[in-house]
């Protein structure tokens, strides 16, 4: 029997024919396989772009950026958004992407891998998740609410709600739009500050909140998720609706003015602090900047063109931050143009319309002078009707305000369901834009808050053994008390605390968290070494601009905004929210108290505990390392920072194979990690002292360079540390046992 050396060495069989013929059919095999690889590789790298670009789009853009807008002014807040987003939005979104995509771990295990002294940043991010999680599920049981509502034919937002007595508060709703009224009085049935009505919960938000976080508990336990044709449908159907929402608006009262309103920028308003502090923060909220679901993301996703895919995701927030306030701003200038003396022309003219048919008796009548006195006399002649005729009075008066509004309508976080709300009912057919509508929203808010929850379970079961073992337990645990804790949100006051923690509080703690993300791989790791880590794993350098904006603009941005933000939160002048006055029937701004904003401070502590934490954790293990062996630290100074022998220079790249530690049970794991020696590094490493100093950073200072090594010694997620970079080669357990008997 031949060998096969033997047999690889005979010539092939002689014969044109044959030959070609094979070799053609070999070559279309490889052209079919190449085609059909990269068909799915495009269709996987589209699918993780519409997952990001839906992640962002829910996480913000449809309910937050509208209100900041008519918050701040409009074009100031847009031109302060646009420049954040340019100098720290798209470098930092880019930073966590290629984050991910280097080492192919989660949000937790990034961090330890990278610099393990700074570890605790995975966890905090968790926290921050649970943090954010809780009250958008609310934002979803708005969404149901309206979604709920949209089934009756006669949307019982475009009139006054039936009343089954009449008193002094019932004139409310002809106070302000019928739409305003029903989101403060219907939807929230809100208090009038945030300690009032904080024991007592709504009824149908309660249930809401119910459905939305058990329909969660229900995708987890089954292992299932939002299929992408589903969400293909949503997002395209959003803007398809937003499309023609914005043409219908173009046509209302005041539209040129509101846009020409929201374009304007006066540069006076910039020397605001609260202007920088809210647009910022926007910024790192709406890209979902220390949450830790880019790096997720990332680390599943294939490509290599990360910078035009953060690019593509902060144009698509953009563009759709715009659509959205522009239909919001033609719909307030309507209200505001239809108000005061117009809107009494209107009821006047439709009361009599309305005797003229026999709907309404005689007696209904208005005075013929009534157009001729103030709006008042209007609401005073109304409450002097007898019983009988108040309550169909106010049932048939058109949706406008009778009091003249001198300030905004709505400052508040459900600017956007009210708006919209008025723009649905402008279209014929209104019941079925509104269910199209809010079920999109339904669908969207679902599926970043399945995006949010992924990167708290996925992180948690490969990083606790327990977990592993029973993957359902911590489903239920995070579903379980995500819906204890949204039940806050669902009382009477609930929209306040709300406000409280989209303003005050989780804005603050993503900067925070940021910033040490910036400050551990900028400073610590060494932007240089990133750089050319990066290059042993693309193939071609990183833009060295991105670098320098990581080291010389994001980080002293985002120390600005963290100063701006403690500032605000502890200034003289308590900050304040928008809350609802129902005998004025108009939003009154309210201030904290300072037990209020105590809350927050003792939350952002406890959110960045575990920061500091972890180096406490590595301290006291090294400490009693050291103290088992007092020579330790001795022989690792006098120890050459060189590669032990078992670790030869090979002629080509080496490629090894590593599989995950675990498969998460929400979502596929990629095929096994790919990991890439990287020669400079080990090169580098093999200097001297004096030499290696001048090209690494300032971390790896010899000062420090025995702490570090045995530091690496003890931590076993990052093996060899000192001797090759966290992307390096993996070594096994029995090379692992051969370098420390040679290093012995």
């Amino acid at each position: 029997m031949e060998s096969l050396e033997e047999i690889s060495e005979e010539e092939p069989p002689k014969g044109p024919r044959t030959s070609s013929f094979l070799s053609g059919k070999l070559t279309a095999k490889e052209i079919l396989a190449t085609k059909t690889q990269n068909y799915f590789a495009e269709t996987k790298r589209t699918e993780d772009i519409l997952m990001q670009v839906a992640f962002s789009i829910g996480l913000g853009s449809i309910w937050r950026f509208p209100y900041l807008c008519q918050r701040n002014g409009g074009g100031s807040f847009i031109l302060m958004y646009f420049f954040m987003l340019l100098s720290f939005g798209i470098p930092l979104l880019y930073m966590e992407m290629i984050m991910g995509h280097w080492l192919r771990v989660d949000n937790i295990r990034v961090w330890k891998q990278l610099v393990p002294w700074l570890g605790g940043i995975g966890y905090a991010s968790i926290l921050v998740c649970i943090l954010v999680s809780l009250y958008n599920s609310v934002i979803i049981t708005w969404s149901l609410s309206y979604l709920a509502n949209s089934f009756d034919n006669s949307l019982p937002w475009n009139q006054c709600p039936l009343v089954k007595t009449t008193n002094v508060t019932d004139l409310s709703c002809l106070r302000t739009v019928s739409h305003q009224y029903f989101w403060y009085h219907t939807t929230l049935s809100a208090s009038g500050h945030i300690e009032e009505g904080v024991d007592a919960l709504v009824l149908h938000l309660t249930l809401g909140i119910f459905a939305a976080w058990f329909l969660l508990f229900l995708t987890m336990i089954t292992g299932l998720k939002i299929s992408m044709q589903i969400l293909i449908f949503s997002v395209f159907l959003l803007y398809i609706l937003l499309l023609c929402f914005l043409i219908r608006s173009l046509f209302l009262e005041g539209a040129v003015a509101s846009l020409r309103r929201m374009v304007t920028t006066e540069l006076s308003s910039w020397a605001s602090l609260d202007l920088w502090r809210q647009a910022g923060g926007h910024v790192v909220y709406s890209l979902g900047l220390g949450l830790g679901t880019t790096i997720n993301f990332s680390s599943k996703a294939g490509g290599n063109s990360y910078i035009q895919v953060a690019s593509l995701v902060a144009l698509v927030n953009l563009v759709t931050s715009l659509l959205l306030t522009s239909i919001i701003f033609t719909v307030l200038e309507f209200w505001a143009t239809t108000s005061g003396h117009t809107c009494v022309e209107k009821s006047v003219s439709k009361l009599i319309s309305l005797i003229k048919k026999g709907v309404l008796p005689q007696d209904a009548k208005p005075p013929e002078d009534i157009l001729l006195l103030p709006a008042l006399d209007y609401l005073d002649w109304i409450s002097n009707l007898p019983q009988h005729l108040q309550y169909p009075v106010i049932r048939f008066s058109p949706s406008c305000s009778i009091m003249t509004q001198k300030d905004k309508f709505m400052e508040g976080p459900g600017l956007a369901f009210a708006a919209f709300s008025q723009a649905i009912s402008l279209f014929p057919g209104a019941s079925l834009w509104a269910i199209l509508f809010f079920l999109a929203l339904v669908i969207m808010g679902l599926s970043t808050l399945m995006s949010i929850l992924e990167g708290i379970v996925c992180p948690l079961q490969t990083s606790f053994s327990l977990f592993r073992r029973y993957p359902k337990l911590l489903s239920v645990l995070i579903c379980l008390g995500g819906f204890l804790g949204s039940l806050v949100f669902t009382s009477h006051a609930g929209s306040y605390i709300m406000s409280l923690f989209d303003d005050c509080l989780v804005p603050l703690t993503l900067i925070v968290i940021v910033a040490f993300q910036n400050v551990a791989l900028a400073w610590i790791y060494g932007a240089r070494r990133f750089r050319e880590e990066m290059f042993s794993k693309l193939g071609h350098l990183l833009w060295s601009f991105f670098t320098f904006l990581w080291r010389y603009v994001t980080l002293p941005g985002l120390l600005a905004l963290f100063t701006i933000c403690l500032t605000q939160l502890h200034r003289r002048v308590p900050s304040y929210y928008i809350a609802w006055n129902s005998s004025m029937s108009q939003e009154v701004k309210q201030p904290y108290l300072q037990s209020t904003l105590s809350w927050v401070t003792f939350l952002s502590i406890l959110t960045f505990l575990p920061i500091p934490v972890q180096p406490l954790h590595h301290w006291w293990h090294l400490e009693d390392h050291i103290a088992f062996d007092p020579f330790e630290k001795l022989q690792s100074k006098k120890m050459p920072l060189v590669p032990p022998k078992s670790l030869q220079y090979p002629k080509h790249q080496l490629v090894t194979s590593q599989k995950t530690d675990t498969e998460c049970s929400s979502r596929k794991v990629n095929p096994p990690l790919i990991r890439r020696l990287n020669l400079s590094s080990l090169w580098r490493f093999s200097l001297p002292l004096s030499e290696y100093n001048q090209s690494s950073s300032w971390f790896s200072l010899p000062v420090i360079s025995s702490l570090t090594s045995a530091l690496s010694m003890r931590n076993t997620s990052t093996p060899v540390s000192r001797q090759v970079s966290p992307a390096s080669v993996s070594i096994d357990n029995s090379d692992k046992s051969r370098e420390t008997q040679e290093e012995n």
